[in-house]
């Protein structure tokens, strides 16, 4: 009954959230700049953004070293005229000297975010969309427990939202425990430290960070799906994960399923989806975030601040951090993906679970594919929320025409949010191409820039192909009008979804 009780309350804030909002505001202002023309000197690249290194901010000659070392992994000018589109939007503030290892599927995941946790000396700060009370979730509470018993300072931040079909029980143990523990924006008025017309509001970020040094981000809550890998992706075989209890009518990030099914092949076979480790100075900046939620919430206590810890760089690559909320007056993650696929020259490949990215975002897919770029995008063959998938399917003819190419992912639930551009942008984060991601939630993505990292996305890309189902043209416009009529519906909503 609780839970009926909570769900009605959000519904109804949701409601008067949309009433009071209307149409909501577009997620980037003004006329979109222009790509650049051809690619800017080194000297003129560096001189556009901010760097920081494992020493604290660089000049110009350091600048121009950590743009060099970027560059020289391959397709420099491509690199170059990347950046230079990331800086027509505004500040650009890089990491240099990270290392960056990609995690495919939940079982690689979680085990490198144990073990990190397991190494921890001074500090373990964990935010999630959804904390599932499952087997994972109990396994990563009773490392928390040890870990602050041993002496660690260890806070969690959970989305009011997305673990809302978590028991209190779970979240009063690591309380009891030491653990200090805090919702993002609770349903229960009672419980609410913030205005309750920001209910609407949800903390979409997946993140952990261990003592400041090692950091973790991307689309995986802790949640039972993904106990098994997908197909051949991190598996542990065939056998099925376990089902959910309390949230088995709810999708992992909080919409309602829209068929009602459970136990599929989808869902036998785990959800596909991909996060990042991070090593490095960006980790600080990870780290900042979940400080700065902390704060905005009015948690009790106060998370440390950590310095960088001192020796030589953990790696040679070069990053981005871009955080998004619904008080920014622009999105930047918006913008990133936008100007960077604006100023494509070869490829554009996007993996995507939800997707339904407005008409400026299909304007430029279908603009590059037009102008020879090889546009690619994996999106769901099924969804745990029907309505954003046929919001996306409804753009399919405009793309495939223009020559886009579309795949869907079969026999798993697509979950991931990743893209990788022109061999030399990549991105990993919890952001999906809708309206909700961009006006609605609190979002992270981690960028890195080099072909070294682009190459390991392109063939993780390459591998969901060959398990998805490529779209064809002339079977698509021989849809039956069943389909038609669920596209157009929901393109109607598409800025609400």
């Amino acid at each position: 009954m609780g839970r009926r009780v909570a769900a009605l309350l959000f519904a109804l804030g949701a409601s008067v959230g949309l009433v009071a909002c209307g149409t909501p505001r577009a997620p980037v202002n003004g006329r979109v700049p222009d790509p650049p023309g051809t690619a800017p000197t080194l000297t003129r690249v560096a001189a556009q953004v901010d760097v920081v290194g494992p020493r604290g901010p660089m000049n110009q000659a350091s600048r121009e070293q950590a743009v060099q070392a970027a560059a020289a992994q391959g397709k420099a000018d491509l690199l170059k005229r990347q950046i230079a589109a990331m800086s027509a939007f505004g500040d650009v503030d890089l990491y240099a000297g990270n290392d960056a290892q990609l995690l495919v599927d939940g079982p690689a995941t979680f085990a490198a975010m144990f073990a990190a946790i397991d190494k921890a000396r001074r500090q373990i700060v964990l935010e999630s969309y959804i904390i599932e009370d499952a087997d994972v979730s109990r396994q990563l509470a009773d490392l928390l427990l040890k870990r602050r018993a041993d002496g660690l300072e260890v806070a969690v931040l959970y989305d009011g939202v997305g673990s809302m079909g978590t028991d209190e029980t779970y979240f009063d143990r690591l309380r009891q425990g030491g653990v200090a523990v805090c919702a993002f924006n609770p349903v229960n008025p009672l419980k609410q430290r913030t205005k309750y017309h920001k209910i609407t509001q949800r903390d979409h970020r997946k993140m952990l960070v261990v003592d400041g040094e090692t950091g973790f981000t991307g689309g995986i809550n802790i949640s039972a799906v993904y106990s098994s890998g997908s197909g051949g992706f991190g598996s542990r075989g065939p056998s099925k994960p376990p089902r959910p209890k309390a949230v088995a009518s709810e999708s992992a990030d909080g919409k309602a399923r829209s068929d009602g099914k459970s136990g599929d092949k989808a869902d036998e076979n785990g959800w596909r989806d991909t996060m990042i480790q991070v090593r490095g100075p960006a980790t600080q900046k990870l780290h900042t975030l979940f400080r700065e939620v902390w704060a905005q919430q009015h948690c009790e206590g106060a998370v440390a601040e950590i310095a960088p810890p001192p020796g030589p760089p953990a790696g040679q690559q070069l990053m981005r951090v871009i955080p998004s909320t619904p008080q920014d007056t622009e999105n930047r993650i918006y913008t990133l993906l936008l100007g960077s696929i604006r100023a494509s020259q070869r490829s554009v490949y996007l993996t995507m679970a939800y997707f339904a990215p407005g008409q400026d975002m299909v304007d430029a897919l279908s603009e590059a594919a037009q102008r020879g770029v090889d546009v690619q995008l994996i999106l769901p063959s099924r969804s745990d929320f029907g309505p954003v998938m046929q919001a996306g399917r409804s753009h399919y003819e405009r793309m495939l025409k223009a020559g886009v190419h579309i795949h869907e992912l079969q026999d798993a639930v697509l979950h991931a949010k990743t893209a990788v551009i022109d061999g030399v942008v990549s991105t990993i984060g919890s952001s999906n191409m809708d309206w909700r991601s961009f006006v609605h939630n609190n979002e992270v993505n981690a960028v890195v820039l080099g072909e070294d990292f682009g190459g390991a996305m392109t063939r993780m890309f390459e591998r969901d192909r060959t398990a998805s189902k490529t779209i064809e043209l002339q079977r698509w416009q021989d849809r039956g009008l069943w389909q038609r009529g669920k596209e157009y519906f929901s393109r109607m909503f598409e800025q609400w979804w």
